[in-house]
């Protein structure tokens, strides 16, 4: 069992740290936020007063949080994650951020001496309480092995996808796919009901042909009902969607789908509603066909 500095126990983290605890590893979780403290204590997640006093002692550090600049100044930052780290010890980011990024995080704690992965997940927040992640990881595959145990606790997918910053490729392509899929969605609902049809039946229908996916089975029914509490905040989506762009960019590559893609959730986070699920795009796809948003 290994000895867990946990840092960021957001809607993700949290699920990810109280796995790791009942799976019988000796996890110390750390965050900034009172709220999200005060929910990682009921989740039986042990809590450090600092930083620092999370990542001191222990033999893996995991990081988790929202964003490439995020990530930076917790791994790199003064009284960071590479100050305060043990000797030896393995660090693994399993947040979203730009690929360069990880890279050079990944050269630096290298440099230290200090195994490193990329892992980020997907899955969602469902994904991330049932312990059954995929989780794609960049870096090299004796530290994969060396931890397995920690990423099972996790993940029921565990994907060696190549070198450092490789698992954050492979994660904005995930992330290109899901938006494809939940505009897609977004979109059979407006045109659905544009024509009268029956929205549930005709998706139930399109669930068990080719037109079927992991979207279509978990978002059906909450956005059908109008639930849109954050699974995954189109906020994050949003950011993901950039570090996609940004990335097509530097190598050349032309995404004209994932371009318009990117827009829509471009304009639901403009108007306001960047904390809302990924699956509320069906609210603008509404109001483009005139209808009232449910």
């Amino acid at each position: 069992m290994a000895t867990i500095g946990f840092i960021g126990l957001g809607v993700m983290g949290r699920p990810m740290a109280a796995n790791l605890v009942t799976a019988g590893h000796a996890v110390t979780g750390f965050s900034r936020s009172t709220a999200t403290r005060e929910a990682a204590t009921a989740a039986g997640i042990p809590l450090a007063e600092s930083m620092a006093d999370a990542v001191a002692g222990a033999d893996v550090v995991i990081t988790m949080l929202p964003d490439s600049p995020d990530v930076e100044a917790v791994a790199l930052g003064d009284g960071g994650v590479l100050a305060t780290i043990a000797e030896g010890a393995t660090y693994i980011d399993m947040s979203t951020i730009s690929p360069n990024v990880s890279r050079r995080i990944a050269e630096k704690f290298a440099a230290a001496g200090h195994p490193v992965l990329d892992a980020p997940v997907s899955g969602g927040e469902a994904g991330a309480i049932e312990g059954v992640l995929s989780i794609m990881i960049g870096g090299d595959a004796a530290t994969i092995e060396a931890q397995r145990s920690v990423l099972e606790a996790m993940g029921s997918t565990i994907t060696h996808v190549g070198d450092a910053g490789s698992g954050q490729v492979i994660k904005a392509a995930n992330q290109l796919v899901v938006a494809t899929h939940l505009q897609a969605l977004a979109e059979v609902i407006a045109f659905l009901e544009a024509q009268g049809a029956d929205a549930r039946a005709g998706l139930d229908a399109i669930a068990k042909g080719l037109g079927g996916s992991t979207v279509i089975d978990r978002k059906t029914a909450s956005v059908l009902a109008g639930e849109f509490g954050p699974g995954f905040r189109a906020e994050l989506h949003d950011k993901d969607l950039r570090i996609v762009m940004d990335a097509a960019q530097s190598s050349g590559a032309v995404l004209p789908v994932t371009s318009a893609v990117a827009q829509f959730m471009r304009s639901l986070v403009a108007t306001g509603r960047g904390g809302l699920d990924h699956s509320a795009l069906v609210v603008l796809a509404r109001e483009l066909n005139g209808a009232a948003a449910s």
